[in-house]
């Protein structure tokens, strides 16, 4: 089979990328059972403190947990907003909508003791309330594009259609941090008292109690349908209510006496909207970069290399298409086997390639022959091709 090329096209039709030989789509259910175990898991990790980029003994410290956890940017990436269970549940994408109600109603009540009272610090937490509320509307519109099929103009689908809904989520918090910024220096160079210091404290619980109430919802409703992604953001708007707590010690500073305690606290909330910003913005200049974490791609050669009748492992890239993930891969085999024995391990490539990644739906295979002494590189007239 010298120079021949063989390719496996999971779910990788010209047009409608849901097309699929029947072995390929039991591949894909076999996928997503895959992923749907890999979430659970992560969904126990999350229920017993140890949830994806936290590491915090919850179970013994919860305090410390909290604490720890509050100090820690948490991502706005939407690759971690939606999973599995999440995407195929009426309930949960309910209950983002239903967050995003509360939330909403939660902001403008504090906005109307913002009015009143002239509270800076309050202001940063009713901006960072909305924006968190807002997030939900790119993330809505982006999870409707990305599920219609693909076109001939656009072949891969719309699921880059969240690439752009984290760029609208990075300007937004972007927007909050600045304005409540400027919003905390402006009352430091030029302090007054904050009025209706009651009704200020009052705002700062009605904070806490919205996010408390959206984050055991989002927990109650994750847990039901096994989804971590919903998991994990009730453990950010529970963690976010801490933010509203400060709001309750600014307004106890400015009953004692310290005029500039409202303002300190507003500097102290956009600083920690900003360390949300910062991490948003990688995640989401990552993701419209093609970077995917080089972990998968350590398990995917592994998988590969485990594969019999793959004799080494070329040229391999791993892409974001939404929330999930796409493969090519190039795998050397016998040079001596014929289409269908050579088809017949691109196939096991692939199937082996769905197992070990997880949120990975199609992958391209390329068989390579093995060369024999002498033989001259079967790829040498694409040479002229390569970029300079």
């Amino acid at each position: 089979m010298t120079g021949a090329c063989v390719r496996s096209y999971a779910h990788n039709g010209p047009v409608d990328v849901r097309a699929s030989t029947s072995a390929h789509r039991k591949g894909s259910h076999v996928s997503d059972r895959h992923e749907q175990w890999g979430h659970s898991h992560e969904v126990r990790r999350h229920e017993h403190g140890h949830g994806h980029g936290h590491g915090h003994p919850g179970s013994r410290h919860p305090l410390r947990h909290r604490i720890s956890h509050l100090l820690t940017p948490h991502s706005h990436e939407t690759a971690d907003k939606i999973d599995a269970a999440l995407e195929s549940s009426a309930r949960g994408m309910r209950a983002l909508w239903v967050s995003l109600a509360v939330l909403g109603a939660t902001a403008l009540a504090q906005g109307v003791v913002v009015v009143a009272s002239g509270s800076v610090a309050l202001l940063g937490d009713t901006v960072h309330n909305t924006a968190d509320a807002l997030t939900a509307v790119p993330l809505g519109i982006a999870f409707v594009l990305g599920r219609r099929a693909a076109t001939r103009r656009f072949t891969y689908g719309y699921g880059r259609a969240e690439d752009l809904a984290g760029i609208a989520i990075v300007l937004t918090i972007a927007a909050s941090a600045a304005f409540a910024g400027w919003a905390a220096v402006e009352r430091l160079l030029a302090p007054r008292p904050v009025a209706h210091l009651p009704a200020v404290a009052a705002a700062a619980l009605i904070g806490f109690a919205g996010n408390e109430w959206v984050a055991r919802h989002r927990i109650r409703v994750g847990r039901s349908i096994g989804s971590a992604a919903l998991i994990a953001d009730g453990l950010h708007a529970r963690t976010d209510g801490f933010t509203s707590l400060a709001v309750l010690l600014g307004a106890g500073g400015s009953t004692l006496g310290w005029e500039q305690a409202d303002p300190v606290v507003g500097l102290a909330i956009t600083a920690a909207i900003v360390l949300v910003l910062r991490d948003a913005a990688r995640e989401v200049f990552r993701r419209v970069l093609d970077a995917v974490d080089p972990v998968l791609v350590d398990r995917a050669e592994q998988a590969l290399a485990a594969v019999p009748g793959v004799r080494a492992v070329g040229e391999l890239r791993l892409r974001w298409i939404g929330h999930r993930l796409r493969a090519e891969v190039a795998v050397v085999v016998d040079g001596e086997a014929t289409v269908r024995q050579a088809h017949a391990v691109a196939v096991d490539a692939e199937h082996a390639l769905l197992h070990a990644v997880p949120r990975l739906t199609a992958a391209l295979v390329h068989a390579d022959p093995e060369p024999a002494p002498g033989e001259p590189d079967p790829h040498r007239r694409l040479a002229h091709h390569a970029p300079a």
